[in-house]
């Protein structure tokens, strides 16, 4: 490995798994209608059911792009119930609501306690949805107000796009990271140094495609996620005839015959895919596994269909010490993510 004696892995910071406490959970309001076209009213309350299950277990900051966006967020907050006391919001305008992919990178060092900021380049999943200006600038914009050193990779990197276990290890897709429309003057191995360099990681795991319908190429959160250090869920799909189920099986073998660093086997726990959901002739990423894990819940997108109970209740197995709280997440979806995608946890040092 090329090691970078500036970046952020050589002076002992890495990238906390999901379920390490957090001080904040960062969101993006949604505003873009093109997002959610003809449906963006649709979701804010489930949106705001999402925030108040996160609240209870710690701060919600929320970039805005102005007051009156603030105010209207406050609104729809305040019907469903969230104790406004816990939410902070920042007049940080964006471009868009999937703050997952442009928020900040939030590294801690657990010896000097110390936080910093990894500020990957941005271009909206490989230049498709323009403008992004706006969301490219949010990490160093929330670092700079937190007084926090910012790191420059100079790469694009999506939040969506990695899962960490916390002890050394990434999971990521070749789908995603290899796609040439992100760093196509970078290969896999350079990559991975980016990776290890910028996320303070040793070991790089790589399945291969992601679910169809899913407009980043192929990230890890809509398909596999681990809940402890040794042990992952992963999706698949029992129907033969789907376009999803080959994919899925494909994965499932590389996962098998993956090794974490101690040498040890994944544990593997699967997950069903839901009914197909289909908005205008268009099949939706709908998966279980873009759920977000907070201080006080596992919050898990739902789609009205017999797969909803079954994929509760095998997470709420991997949470023992958290409640799983599923949220119907049929219109939010219609912006090809969920609840994973719309959020970035802020870990506490």
């Amino acid at each position: 490995m090329n090691k970078l004696e500036n970046a952020p892995a050589g002076k002992g910071f890495t990238f906390p798994a999901e379920w390490a406490k957090h001080t904040a959970t960062w969101l993006s309001w949604p505003h873009k209608e093109a997002s959610w076209p003809g449906k963006i009213d649709t979701i804010y309350a489930k949106y705001c059911e999402f925030i108040k299950e996160v609240a209870v277990g710690e701060l919600v900051r929320i970039n805005v792009a102005n007051q009156q966006m603030a105010d209207f967020a406050k609104q729809h907050l305040q019907q469903v119930g969230v104790n406004l006391n816990r939410i902070q919001f920042f007049e940080f305008p964006t471009n868009d609501a999937w703050c997952r992919d442009h928020g900040p990178a939030f590294l801690i060092n657990p010896d000097t306690k110390q936080k910093v900021v990894v500020d990957w380049g941005y271009n909206a999943w490989g230049g498709k949805y323009p403008p992004f200006d706006l969301d490219d600038v949010i990490p160093t914009r929330i670092a700079e107000h937190f007084d926090l050193p910012v790191y420059y990779p100079g790469i694009v990197m999506e939040g969506g796009s990695v899962d960490f276990n916390g002890k050394g290890t990434v999971l990521t897709t070749t789908a995603c990271l290899l796609n040439e429309n992100r760093n196509p003057h970078l290969n896999q191995q350079q990559i991975e140094e980016h990776l290890q360099n910028y996320y303070g990681v040793e070991q790089v795991l790589w399945l291969g495609d992601g679910i169809i319908g899913d407009d980043t190429d192929g990230h890890i959160d809509d398909i596999t996620r681990f809940v402890n250090e040794d042990t992952v869920v992963t999706v698949v799909e029992e129907n033969k005839n789907d376009e999803n189920y080959h994919i899925l099986q494909e994965n499932l073998q590389s996962l098998k015959n993956m090794r974490l660093l101690n040498g040890k086997q994944l544990n593997i726990v699967e997950l069903p895919m839901p009914t197909p959901v289909i908005h205008e002739d268009q099949l939706l990423p709908a998966s279980y596994a873009n759920f977000y894990i907070s201080n006080a819940a596992v919050v898990v997108p739902t789609y009205r269909c017999a797969s909803d109970d079954k994929a509760l209740d095998i997470l709420q197995q991997c949470f023992s010490d958290r409640k799983v709280v599923g949220i119907d997440s049929t219109n939010i979806i219609w912006g090809l993510g969920s609840f994973h995608c719309l959020s970035q946890q802020e870990p506490e040092v």
